[in-house]
């Protein structure tokens, strides 16, 4: 109904103009109600277009006139107002979507401008990272060209420095030759002229001493007999002198008696002078000398003061410190070292009596390191011995262990006692095939030992304390056992090795080694402590060792990951033959321990 107003024209079953309406208002021709065209009794023919002309302006307001009477029946209805508000509503949501319609549009549009946008970014940088790959094409396309011409600088250099060495060379070398040439004849000329002189020399003389033979041999006699009258004289003077003193000591009885007391109070003091000499050698030997079988000692002696003044009087000044410094072992063990540390410190200080320790365990896993750390710890000396210096002294072994214990018991500061490898001699008398020096030389060290002393204190190693004869486990109050170390000792191990040989030498500037600089050396040190399960400290520091001489061995100084891993990998597969050797030697051992048996 709103084409009837005139509010819109939106739908498109609306009539467009007046002839539409007209045509929906008149009736189809041939329907019923249509006016029928008129005939034409000449056949009609002649009077067909006339005929469409009055069809088409004819007019039948009838649907015109229902449509006005619908028109006043919707005014006069009460419901007009709500029809037109509902036509309007319905117009102004139709704007509304045409509205939201062309903001979409327009959204699309912009979108569409954006996606341009972008698209045009993405290809300027793809653009640009073209650009850029070419520029460093062609950076580094200009560093070969000027790399090669370096290189070919230098090449044209040296081959042009070794050309002129080389000539200088040449140069040199004809030099010499004449140089060489010129001395050999001038050599030459002067043999010619020493062996012309000397010839004629010879010469010369020969025929002076022919011309004088006579004389000569006149002079020789007139020599020899002046020489022969002399001793003759001389021997008829001494003869006479004593004699003469001969024949008046005899005769006179005080002479005589005065003579022999002198005589015998000379030898009296020549025998006294050398008794004395020798007892101040001997004491000053036992508390100033080293006896032989010390190996190593910090106590302060005469030959060592001689030898290393400087080193022996650093000693004589060192502090007491931290008996466990540089060194690692496992938590429980340090605990007790320490607890052993601070009650040798206190005996020490109050002068009790000190206790007999026991270390034993695989070699290489601290024992004679702690050992000298106690010691200084403690105010102590130390001193170190092997077993194995015992049996080759033979006889010697009694008068040689009574020295030690004589010397360490002189000792003022007190002095620890460290026997290393001590299963060599000390072994069970009643199984063990020793030989009878041996013997008596392991009786005479527990003869020192079987009381509890307060000037030594003694420290037994060994790595089979299995074979101690059972008269030394009664002397010893204490036992440590010293394991290989574990995960987190081979860490602080490896760490602190690559710190000691490799880190800090590499800091100093005088110093050759560099290491390279992207190892990771935490993670680096942490994975070598997992690969060196079962090895001891010695074989862990020997690897710090073994870094440091790669490093020095370098063309360039610079120690590579690659060569520390190659000497981790030898430490493993020597440590792997150890264990080899060791299990061979000990099959070997029962084999012939089990025949004998048998």
């Amino acid at each position: 109904m709103d084409w009837i107003f005139g509010v819109g024209n939106k739908n498109k079953n609306d009539p467009k103009n007046i002839s539409q309406l007209l045509g929906a208002a008149l009736p189809p021709p041939g329907s019923e109600g249509a006016p029928n065209p008129p005939s034409d009794g000449g056949g009609g023919g002649g009077n067909v277009a006339g005929s469409g002309a009055q069809t088409a302006y004819r007019f039948d307001s009838t649907a015109l006139e229902r449509a006005a009477a619908a028109a006043k029946d919707l005014e006069r209805s009460k419901h007009a107002g709500q029809a037109f508000e509902a036509i309007m509503a319905q117009e102004v949501t139709k704007r509304k979507e045409i509205e939201a319609q062309a903001r979409a549009i327009e959204g699309q549009i912009e979108e569409s401008k954006v996606r341009q946008i972008r698209a045009q970014h993405e290809e300027r940088r793809a653009t640009l990272k073209e650009e850029e790959r070419i520029q460093e094409r062609k950076s580094h396309l200009e560093d070969k060209l000027a790399r090669q011409r370096h290189d070919d600088q230098l090449a044209q250099s040296r081959k042009s420095q070794e050309e002129l060495l080389r000539m200088q060379e040449d140069s040199v070398a004809k030099q010499e030759q004449m140089r060489k040439a010129s001395m050999e004849y001038e050599a030459e000329l002067r043999h010619k002229n020493e062996m012309a002189r000397i010839q004629a020399e010879l010469k010369g003389k020969a025929q002076v001493d022919r011309e004088n033979r006579d004389l000569n041999l006149e002079m020789m006699r007139e020599k020899a007999k002046e020489s022969r009258e002399t001793v003759m004289e001389a021997i008829k003077t001494a003869g006479s002198v004593l004699g003469t003193a001969g024949n008046a000591l005899l005769s006179d009885r005080n002479k005589l008696y005065a003579a022999a007391t002198g005589i015998t109070v000379a030898a009296l003091g020549i025998y006294s002078a050398k008794n004395i000499i020798g007892v101040t050698a001997r004491y000053v030997e036992a508390r100033l000398g080293k006896p032989s079988l010390v190996r190593e000692t910090s106590r302060f002696t005469a030959a060592g003061f001689l030898k290393h003044p400087i080193q022996t009087t650093k000693s004589l000044m060192n502090k007491p410190k931290d008996p466990l410094e540089g060194i690692v072992l496992k938590p429980d063990l340090e605990a007790r070292l320490r607890d052993v540390a601070i009650a040798t410190k206190h005996t020490k200080k109050n002068k009790g009596y000190y206790r007999n320790i026991l270390f034993y365990g695989p070699p290489g896993t601290g024992k004679t390191m702690f050992a000298k750390s106690l010691a200084l710890n403690s105010g102590m000396d130390y001193a170190i011995m092997t077993g194995g210096d015992v049996a080759p002294m033979g006889r010697e072994g009694v008068t040689a262990m009574h020295k030690v214990f004589n010397w360490a018991g002189s000792s003022r500061r007190g002095l620890l006692l460290f026997v290393d490898e001590a299963d060599a001699f000390l072994r069970k008398r009643s199984t063990e095939h020793i030989s009878e020096d041996l013997r008596a030389t392991l009786n005479a060290f527990l003869y020192r030992t079987g009381e509890q002393s307060k000037r030594f204190m003694l420290v037994v190693a060994s790595n089979q304390p299995e074979q101690f004869d059972w008269a030394i486990n009664d002397r010893l109050d204490e036992m440590v056992e010293f394991d290989v170390p574990s995960l987190d000792e081979r860490i602080r191990m490896v760490r602190h090795y690559f710190d000691l040989f490799v880190l800090q030498p590499s800091f100093d500037s005088n110093s050759r080694i560099k290491v390279e600089p992207d190892i990771d050396y935490g993670a680096k040190c942490e994975e070598i402590a997992r690969q060196t399960e079962g090895l001891s400290g010695r074989e862990i520091s020997k690897l710090g060792v073994a870094w440091q001489a790669c490093a020095y061995a370098a063309e360039d100084g610079v120690l590579t990951e690659k060569m520390i891993d190659e000497r981790v990998e030898d430490a493993i597969s020597g440590h792997a033959k150890k264990a080899i050797w060791e299990t061979d030697q000990k099959a070997s051992s029962y084999k012939s321990t089990g025949s004998t048996a048998v």
